[in-house]
């Protein structure tokens, strides 16, 4: 795997993943208060909720669930001192489908966050994570 960041100015920078896609990052605001993009950090977390997600969609659909919506909602502390890692993780997941089997969710989580998540296992390292969920049932409107 491969990537490169390009500073552009200030504190704004461009990645590109080894698969040709850009995003903005950077931590200096602009005009209107806002940055360019989230910071580095931000994108750690995004990309663990998001490593963890395909993860469980994945696994319930290969379990042959109705799944139709999975979002996960995450909340972290970083520690006080450099280097500011994270230090406490929650995970919410919301699951939406129809009539899913609330065991084979809490399975598909457990497996993600326990097993095949590799961002989670790299988190896990410096923070304590913790995670919940709830399912929507869409067959039930």
């Amino acid at each position: 795997m491969k990537a490169r960041v390009k500073w552009v100015e200030e504190r704004t920078f461009v990645g590109e993943s080894g698969s040709g896609h850009k995003l903005v990052l950077g931590t200096a605001p602009g005009p209107e208060g806002r940055t360019p993009g989230p910071s580095p950090m931000e994108l750690v977390l995004i990309g663990t909720g998001g490593c963890s997600a395909y993860d469980v969609v994945h696994i319930l659909e290969k379990g042959r669930e109705a799944i139709e919506d999975c979002v996960v909602e995450l909340d972290a502390d970083r520690a006080e001192t450099e280097p500011r890692v994270f230090t406490r993780i929650h995970m919410h997941f919301v699951v939406k489908g129809r009539a899913l089997s609330h065991d084979k969710v809490k399975r598909a989580i457990d497996l993600s966050i326990g097993k095949y998540c590799s961002a989670s296992a790299m988190m896990a390292k410096t923070a304590t994570l913790t995670h919940d969920f709830e399912v929507i049932d869409t067959a039930a409107k």
